[in-house]
C-alpha cells in the first residue's frame, strides 16, 4: 500500500517542499497538490519536481473545464519531463459553483467530457496525429466553427513515458463506472470501508468488465486524516467543518454530489438538516449535525489498535494508496505520524 499526503493550498507550501526529503525517508511514496481557486497547482508541481528526486507527483485534481484536453495532456507531459517520469495526471469534474462562478464556463455534461478528456490525452501523448470527433470537442476543428484554417498536429515533444497514470476523482455511479473501465485510479472522497461495496461495487464491476487489461489493476485512493495515540481522539472533531461544507454547501438543492453520497451512506436525514443549515448560513450549527460515526470511520484518528484495524478495513476493500493528512503539531511530530502509517500498512 502506498502513502501519499495532500499538500496545503492555502498556505506554507514552500516550507512543506523544503520537509519534503525527510517524509520521503519516512516512507511517504506520493504527494498530491490540488486546485480549486487558490494558486494554480501546475508552477506548485513544477516547484516539487525541481526540489525532489523520488517522491511521485499527482495533481489532486485539475479540473477538467479550465484547460482544453490538449493542454492537459500537454501539461501532463511536461510536468512527466521536468520530474523524469514521476507524474500522475489527476483530474475531475470539480462543481458547478467553481467552474461556472470562477472559470465562467457551463458546467455540461462532465461524464462525457471525462471520458473525451482521457481518450484526447492518450491520442496526444502516443504522439498521434490529433484528430477527433466527440459530441464535446473536435480536433480540427471544422470549417464551420471556426476559420477553416485548423490543422490535426501532433504533439512536437517525445513523451518520457507515452502513457501517464491518469487518476480521476469521482463518487457518483456514472463516473465511478467510467473511472473503473477507463483510468489507472480511483479518489473518491470520504470513503467509507464498509460501505464501499454496496455504494460503488456494482459501478466497479460494470466498469471493470470493460477495463482493458493493459491499464492494470485499479488503484483506488483514500483520504484520511491522520493521528496515532490514546489521547487523540478528540481530533476527528477538526473535520466537522470541513464535512459540512462539502455536505451541507458544495452546492444547491439537489445539486450538491457530497451530500448524495451521504444519503447513500445511510445518513439521509443528517445530510438534510446540514445542507437546510449551511444553506442558511448556519455553518456552526450544521457541523454540530455530522455523525460522529461519519468522523470516526473516514479517519485514521485513534489509538495504534484502531488506526491498525481501520487500515485493514481499508485494504479489505480494496484500497491501495493511502492520501493522509498528518494532524501532529510540529514538523517532527508529522514525520513520525508518516512513519508509523507505513508501517502499519506494511504489516
Amino acid at each position: 500500500m502506498r502513502i501519499g499526503m495532500a499538500l496545503n493550498y492555502s498556505g506554507g507550501f514552500k516550507e512543506t517542499v523544503a520537509e519534503l526529503a525527510d517524509y520521503e525517508k519516512a516512507g511517504l511514496d506520493i504527494v498530491f497538490v490540488a486546485e480549486a481557486y487558490s494558486f494554480d497547482a501546475v508552477s506548485q508541481m513544477g516547484y516539487i519536481a525541481a526540489k525532489t528526486e523520488r517522491l511521485q507527483i499527482a495533481s489532486g485534481i485539475l479540473p477538467i473545464y479550465s484547460r482544453t484536453p490538449t493542454l492537459l495532456a500537454m501539461t501532463a507531459a511536461g510536468l512527466d519531463f521536468v520530474s523524469d517520469g514521476r507524474f500522475t495526471l489527476g483530474i475531475g469534474a470539480s462543481g458547478p459553483q467553481v467552474i461556472e462562478g470562477f472559470h465562467g464556463v457551463p458546467y455540461t455534461a462532465p461524464l462525457g467530457r471525462t471520458r473525451e478528456v482521457i481518450e484526447i490525452c492518450r491520442r496526444v501523448w502516443r504522439r498521434e496525429r490529433l484528430e477527433y470527433a466527440g459530441n464535446h470537442y473536435t480536433l480540427p476543428l471544422p470549417p464551420d466553427r471556426g476559420t477553416g484554417l485548423g490543422k490535426p498536429l501532433k504533439l512536437i515533444n517525445h513523451p518520457v513515458r507515452p502513457r501517464i497514470p491518469i487518476v480521476v476523482a469521482a463518487i457518483g455511479p456514472k463516473n465511478v463506472e467510467l473511472t473503473a473501465e477507463l483510468a489507472e485510479g480511483w479518489e473518491p472522497i470520504f470513503y467509507l470501508p464498509e460501505k464501499a461495496a454496496e455504494v460503488w461495487g456494482g459501478s466497479l464491476a460494470a466498469g471493470k468488465a470493460r477495463r482493458d487489461p493493459e491499464l492494470g489493476e485499479l488503484d483506488v485512493i483514500a483520504q484520511a486524516t491522520l493521528a496515532v495515540g490514546d489521547d487523540v481522539t478528540g481530533l476527528r472533531e477538526l473535520g466537522r467543518p470541513m464535512a459540512a461544507l462539502y455536505v451541507g454547501g458544495m452546492g444547491a438543492k439537489g445539486r450538491n454530489f457530497y451530500n448524495d453520497l451521504a444519503r447513500r451512506y445511510g445518513y439521509e436525514k443528517e445530510a438534510e438538516q446540514i445542507q437546510d443549515l449551511y444553506l442558511e448560513g448556519k455553518k456552526d450549527e450544521a457541523a454540530a449535525l455530522v455523525p460522529a460515526e461519519l468522523l470516526e470511520r473516514t479517519s485514521l484518528i485513534g489509538s495504534e489498535g484502531f488506526v491498525r484495524d481501520r487500515v485493514q478495513a481499508l485494504k479489505e476493500s480494496g484500497v491501495t494508496t493511502l492520501n493522509v493528512a498528518p494532524l501532529g503539531r510540529t514538523h517532527e511530530e508529522r514525520v513520525k505520524l508518516i512513519e508509523k502509517i507505513k508501517e502499519i500498512a506494511a504489516a
